[in-house]
């Protein structure tokens, strides 16, 4: 082995930004999701990012910026809003968790 230890393995939480140890990981994960979700809907109409950015009321480099996951300055509402904007229906539904831990924050898409 050259003298190179052996990499750990460790099973992930299923939030990354958790696993990284990151505050308020719950948001930063629906974030991410919420914008895969608008990268998704701008792929699927093969939408030029500029014409994106015009539909949204973005500029193109704030579109460029949000696709590479670049969403830090973008709040949960305003993804929300954006994914509205393009004509999708955004649900939010409030439940007790399943199990007795603290709730938390989750992003379906259908």
């Amino acid at each position: 082995m050259g003298g190179r230890g052996h990499a750990q393995i460790e099973r992930s939480s299923g939030n990354v930004f958790a696993d990284l140890g990151r505050p308020e990981a719950d948001i930063h994960r629906a974030k991410a999701e919420l914008a895969s979700r608008i990268d998704g809907i701008i792929r699927r109409r093969r939408l030029t990012q500029a014409t994106a950015a015009r539909l949204l009321g973005l500029s193109q480099p704030d579109i460029s910026r949000l696709l590479r996951g670049q969403f830090r300055d973008y709040s949960v509402e305003r993804l929300m809003r954006l994914l509205m904007m393009l004509g999708r229906d955004v649900d939010i539904s409030i439940r007790k968790p399943r199990a007795s831990r603290r709730g938390r924050l989750n992003v379906e898409a259908a």
